[in-house]
């Protein structure tokens, strides 16, 4: 009856720390393509249009007053 404080399946392991874990990436490729990610896109006329109507809308009417 050695070590009675290991249930009857459970193995003595040594537990390896994170920091000294092999530097291999979990998946290599997913690394390259985030290198190589652009950033943000330009946005397009038609967005630009649309911002450009709702400002008209917005701005308040300008009268002439004699």
């Amino acid at each position: 009856m050695a070590n009675k404080a290991l249930a009857t399946r459970q193995k003595m392991m040594l537990r390896v720390q994170p920091v000294q874990q092999s530097a291999k990436p979990r998946n290599p490729v997913a690394a390259l393509a985030k290198a190589r990610a652009a950033g943000a896109h330009a946005k397009p006329l038609s967005t630009e249009r649309q911002a450009a109507k709702q400002q008209l809308k917005k701005a308040p009417l300008a009268t002439e007053d004699d």
